[in-house]
């Protein structure tokens, strides 16, 4: 626990698109429920649903007019095939394959226009160090995030786009373990994305994510068979505004605090997580499209 501070802020040091507006805000996905912790040996893999669907139009703190934007609404469904193998107790990599799909409906320039897209987006491959404790509580993660998805679908603004035709650094950390002498918990962790090589006029802003949460594992079913484990977590996302002549750095960035109600069911090697995340703080810069709420899925499987 004592080495977190330290990793973390060193991830927020290194923070730091015509009519865009649009907020997507996907970051927050990534560190809702423990999907980057490594907490034993071995391989495991997940199947992972996200949605999110912006439809309030939001400047600074606020609600705004619609008006005020010409984006009106965007839809998306995330689908997550990942898999991660820890090959000891202190070495480990992860890999995150994204298909995303998305509807963007805009009145830019000035009659109501719907696009669609379905692709991959961008591929994630990353390494997690454990040997920072005996018992792999404490994690660090580094890796790449690649521009494997769709940047140039017609009709999308270059931050609307699937994929963010950046090649990102990633940096991220975690850390558990209980809390007193009960069947309570906690997790924090963050990770940060960092674009440093980038294409087609167009700099995605840096981002960081964090979450906290608590957990309670001493209820089950089938004579422990079945583990219910109810969560409540806090995420905090801070992205900084987009650059480039293909950016709209007035109408990009963002900072966010949500909190997020969440359940796991857990069975043998299988594992089931869902949450929704609702914002209780947002301040956007600019006029942007945000998400009343956002749910996620998780189907895990341990070998």
């Amino acid at each position: 626990m004592k080495f977190l501070p330290s990793i973390l802020c060193a991830a927020w040091i290194l923070l730091p698109a015509q009519a865009l507006a649009c907020a997507c805000g996907c970051g927050v996905f990534d560190v809702g429920g423990d999907t980057l912790v490594a907490n034993e040996k071995g391989l495991q893999t997940f199947f992972e649903y996200d949605e999110l669907d912006q439809t309030q139009n939001w400047h600074g703190t606020s609600k705004a007019p619609a008006a005020d934007n010409t984006d009106k609404r965007i839809t998306t469904n995330f689908v997550v095939l990942g898999a991660q193998d820890m090959v000891s107790d202190k070495w480990g990599v992860m890999v995150e394959v994204p298909v995303t799909d998305r509807t963007f409906r805009t009145t830019d320039p000035g009659r109501p226009t719907t696009f669609h897209d379905t692709a991959f987006g961008d591929l994630r491959v990353m390494g997690v160090y454990t040997g920072l404790s005996s018992d792999m509580s404490t994690g660090i993660i580094a890796g790449l995030r690649l521009p494997t998805g769709d940047w140039r679908a017609r009709g999308f603004d270059r931050d609307v786009e699937i994929g963010s035709g950046s090649t990102d650094a990633l940096l991220g950390a975690y850390h558990y373990g209980p809390i007193g002498k009960g069947a309570f918990s906690y997790l924090v962790q963050a990770l940060g994305d960092v674009p440093f090589a980038t294409q087609g006029g167009y700099r995605p802003g840096a981002e960081l994510d964090a979450s906290a949460s608590v957990s309670y594992t001493g209820w089950s079913l089938g004579g422990g068979k079945l583990v219910i484990e109810p969560l409540l977590q806090l995420i905090g996302s801070f992205r900084a505004p987009d650059h480039g002549p293909a950016a709209d750095p007035d109408n990009t960035g963002y900072s966010r605090l949500l909190i997020s109600p969440a359940l796991q069911l857990s069975h043998g090697p299988w594992s089931l997580y869902g949450d929704v995340e609702l914002p209780i703080y947002q301040n956007v810069k600019g006029d942007q499209l945000i998400a009343p709420e956002a749910f996620k899925l998780v189907l895990r499987r341990k070998f």
